[in-house]
């Protein structure tokens, strides 16, 4: 009995994947730029709020990214990585996408529980034109002040680790291609030929 082969693993991301990816990243980067200047610039009040209210916004089309992402992945086999790469650096780099993907789902879910749980109970308007929901049970709690301040700090201490795990990702990839000289940055790069090309 003559068994099927299997599918060769692809050479690099999907459009859709790449997409995705660069979306994300620039999404993420945005936040955290209006997160430091929201809470650490000498603002006025309206303008501390505007800036609020476009850190929320973002937040959610985040969230809704990383859940495409994971959805494209979880149905899309994505390229293997180098075969010299070292079985430490090889669960690293697993490590670093899991988790990744865990703070690009769960800071902007954080995020949403601090705004259901906030005193003040301001509503959320996505880009100012889509009304956001808060979160169920949150905004009816008795202690809502506690469960901010508490939120509040899950939120910014998973900031700063956002932030050194994007630093750790980004050097990473910079080490593969001028260090290692592979094609790790490559496969996920849009119009760079590599191999057969992207799936659709």
């Amino acid at each position: 009995m003559i068994e099927s082969a299997r599918p060769a693993a692809p050479l690099r991301y999907t459009r859709v994947a790449i997409a995705l990816h660069w979306l994300t990243a620039l999404a993420v980067l945005g936040l955290i730029g209006i997160g430091l200047v929201m809470t650490h610039g000498d603002l006025t009040a309206i303008r501390r709020f505007q800036l609020y209210q476009w850190h929320k916004s973002v937040g959610i089309t985040v969230l809704g990214l990383s859940l495409l992402r994971l959805g494209w992945r979880l149905s899309h086999r994505p390229p293997p990585l180098p075969a010299a790469l070292p079985r430490r650096e090889r669960g690293g780099a697993h490590l670093a996408h899991l988790l990744l993907y865990a703070l690009t789902l769960g800071l902007p879910l954080v995020g949403w529980a601090l705004v259901s749980a906030s005193p003040f109970n301001l509503p959320t308007m996505l880009f100012g034109t889509v009304p956001w929901p808060h979160l169920p049970v949150l905004p009816e709690m008795a202690n809502k002040a506690a469960v901010e301040a508490w939120l509040k700090d899950i939120h910014a201490w998973g900031a700063w680790f956002l932030i050194a795990l994007l630093l750790l990702h980004v050097g990473a990839a910079l080490r593969h291609h001028w260090v290692l000289r592979d094609d790790t940055l490559r496969r996920m790069l849009p119009r760079l030929p590599l191999g057969t090309g992207a799936r659709p």
